[in-house]
């Protein structure tokens, strides 16, 4: 499996880890001209941009440092974007969440999971 595959499959299943946990997932690789979100999701009354990050292993280091503080920016930028598209998310409050997965090649699930909510830059 290559990396894109790898990062596709790490996306279904963390719509799915966060659909178990109360999240409803609007959107899945929301793009605009600046950029794309992985998930976009409603949460206790929040609009949250998803990052997610799947490594098969942490031997460059763990995932979560992949999201550099200019790629944390650009993700914030990125879900004002997608609620100024909508009045209905226009005025909610909107947060950025990373999930970092370890899914090592072979593995049925992720070895591990780790989820920051509203990362700031």
């Amino acid at each position: 499996m290559d990396a894109k595959e790898l990062g596709r499959l790490g996306e279904v299943f963390a719509a799915g880890w966060l659909d178990a946990r109360g999240y409803t997932v609007l959107a899945r690789n929301w793009r605009c001209k600046s950029g794309e979100l992985d998930l976009v999701a409603f949460e206790s009354g929040d609009l949250v941009g998803v990052e997610v990050k799947t490594r098969a292993g942490e031997g460059y280091g763990h995932p979560a440092e992949a999201v550099t503080p200019e790629k944390l920016a650009r993700l914030h930028r990125l879900v004002r974007n997608y609620a100024s598209g909508c009045s209905t998310w226009n005025y909610t409050p909107r947060r950025v969440d990373v999930l970092a997965l370890v899914w090592p090649h072979g593995a049925a699930i992720p070895t591990k999971l780790d989820h920051y909510r509203d990362v700031t830059p």
